[in-house]
C-alpha cells in the first residue's frame, strides 16, 4: 500500500465522524494496532488504553440516553437496551459503517491474517475513537458522535427485550427442569471470521441449534430455536 493511501483514509475517517480533531495524534493512537509500532516505541501508543476508556464514555452516554427516551422502563428493560446497544456486535456493526479498518495502523502480520476485517477489533477501535474524540473535544463532543450513531439503533430496536439464554432458563426453571447445557458443534471459517455451531438440550425437548461468529452468538441463536419451536416466542 502507498504511503499516501492510509493518509487518505485517515482523513476520510475523520471526516466520517464530524469531529474536528484539534489535535488529531489522539485519533492515530485510537487507530494503532500493537503490531503497527516499533520496537522502541511504547504499548501505550496503541489504541488499547483508549478503548478501556472509550467503553466507558459509551457506557454513560448510552445509559443517559436510555434514561431520557424510556422513562416508564424499569431496570430490568433499561439493562437489556444498554447491554443490546453496547455490545461487541453494535461497535463492530458502526465501525464497518465508518470504514474503521480501511484506516487502521496495523502490522503486515496482523493485516495478513485479516485484521481489517476483525469483528472484535473493529468494535475496540470503535470505542478507542470515542475516546480519542472525549479526551480531544471533551463528553459534549463524544456525547454528540454517540447520540448520532447509536441512538437511531437505539429508537429502532425492535427485537425482544430479554435475551433468548435468560428467556430459556428461567422457563425451563418454571417446569422444574435442569439449567440448560450447551455445547460447541463445530468450529470453521478463518480467525478473523469465524463461525461457531452451539447446540442446546433441555431435558425432555429436541435439541437446538445455532450459528453465530461468536460463541456467545451461536449460543444466543440456539436458546432462540427452542424457545421458537416450544411456542414461548412467535416474533
Amino acid at each position: 500500500m502507498a504511503l499516501e493511501e492510509p493518509q487518505k483514509a485517515f482523513h476520510a475517517l475523520s471526516k466520517r465522524l464530524e469531529h474536528d480533531f484539534a489535535d488529531p495524534s489522539l485519533l492515530k493512537i485510537a487507530l494503532t494496532h500493537a503490531s503497527a509500532l516499533e520496537p522502541s516505541e511504547s504499548v501505550a501508543e496503541s489504541y488499547q488504553r483508549f478503548e478501556f476508556l472509550g467503553d466507558r464514555v459509551l457506557g454513560l452516554v448510552t445509559a443517559t440516553m436510555l434514561h431520557k427516551h424510556f422513562p416508564r422502563a424499569d431496570e430490568g428493560e433499561l439493562a437489556r437496551r444498554f447491554n443490546q446497544l453496547v455490545k461487541r456486535e453494535t461497535c463492530t456493526e458502526v465501525a464497518l459503517e465508518l470504514k474503521v479498518g480501511d484506516a487502521m495502523r496495523i502490522g503486515q502480520s496482523e493485516a495478513q491474517t485479516g485484521g481489517r476485517k476483525k469483528a472484535a477489533l473493529l468494535a475496540d477501535m470503535c470505542e478507542s475513537i470515542i475516546a480519542a474524540i472525549y479526551l480531544d473535544g471533551g463528553y459534549a463532543a463524544a456525547e454528540k458522535f454517540v447520540q448520532r450513531l447509536w441512538e437511531p439503533r437505539m429508537l429502532s430496536w425492535t427485537g425482544p427485550l430479554r435475551d433468548a439464554k435468560t428467556t430459556l432458563q428461567e422457563w425451563a426453571q418454571s417446569k422444574g427442569l435442569p439449567t440448560p447445557h450447551y455445547e460447541v458443534v463445530s468450529r470453521d471459517g478463518p480467525d478473523h471470521a469465524p463461525v461457531f455451531v452451539v447446540g442446546v438440550d433441555v431435558k425432555g425437548m429436541k435439541t437446538g441449534t445455532g450459528k453465530g461468529g461468536s460463541k456467545r452468538i451461536a449460543e444466543q441463536n440456539a436458546a432462540e430455536a427452542v424457545l421458537r419451536h416450544e411456542g414461548v416466542w412467535n416474533e
